[in-house]
């Protein structure tokens, strides 16, 4: 893992109450019995935009929190929207399209061309963003990423892989990403989900014995993340697992 995390004390207080906001997202998440991440996206120092889970709401694997709150800014796609869902209404949209338009260029025609729609916007989610986010992100042009707690299966800014800085990434530019803000807070919140009953599931697995643990391991000030966590060199390598038909094969051989 290569998160960058930030220690509580070194912690802006107004980083942290745009995180308590994604809270308050994650929490309604959580009763409507989604997975609880929840964000909010801010333009000079003011939310234009909030998300949730909605992947069972929406019948939407896509609909992550980070996408959520994107369809409150970006340019209306009637045929791509998803049925049962009507795209919120947000005052503020229009005007940080425009501010991104104007920092934008080259002018085409008379009319600008940019593809950084979200440059200036800082993301504020409770959970690191995935692959899938990481890289939607980079894609819009977002200005910076704040996060709560590291995901360390599918983390898309230092968990997992390094989307948000990989310099080999040339359809947009990096974005910073920081972690640790209401880090506790939301590892409870996906304790709690995870201990529950799955209503959603068609043979939901009894979880009367599990016991929500509360004791949560620090974390340690980390400098900025590597450019990338690929290696440029190393190599994958295939292994096969010592069943009745492979247990006299040779040693695991590179796929490349």
């Amino acid at each position: 893992m290569n998160n960058t995390m930030i220690l509580k004390e070194m912690q802006d207080e107004q980083d942290i109450a745009f995180m308590d906001q994604a809270v308050v997202m994650a929490e309604e998440a959580l009763a409507a019995h989604e997975i609880p991440v929840g964000c909010v996206l801010v333009h000079d120092g003011k939310v234009v935009a909030r998300g949730r889970n909605r992947t069972n709401e929406g019948r939407n694997a896509t609909l992550h929190a980070e996408f959520d709150a994107l369809r409150h800014l970006l340019p209306d796609r009637s045929h791509a929207q998803t049925p049962g869902l009507t795209r919120p209404y947000t005052p503020q949209a229009e005007d940080v399209i425009a501010a991104a338009a104007e920092k934008e260029g080259p002018v085409a025609g008379g009319r600008k061309i940019w593809q950084t729609p979200l440059r200036g916007v800082v993301l504020y989610v409770t959970v690191e963003p995935c692959l899938m986010c990481a890289s939607a992100m980079r894609q819009v042009g977002i200005g910076k990423v704040v996060y709560g707690c590291a995901n360390d299966r599918f983390g898309g800014t230092g968990g997992v892989q390094s989307i948000h800085s990989d310099p080999r990434l040339l359809y947009a530019p990096p974005y910073p990403a920081v972690g640790g803000y209401r880090r506790e807070e939301a590892i409870m919140l996906l304790r709690r989900f995870y201990i529950s009953e799955n209503s959603t599931a068609p043979k939901p697995k009894k979880k009367a014995n599990r016991v929500l643990k509360t004791e949560i391991p620090g974390v340690v000030s980390t400098p900025s993340s590597p450019a990338s966590s690929l290696s440029r060199t190393s190599t994958p390598t295939l292994y096969l697992e010592p069943t009745t038909a492979n247990k006299s094969l040779p040693p695991p051989v590179s796929t490349v």
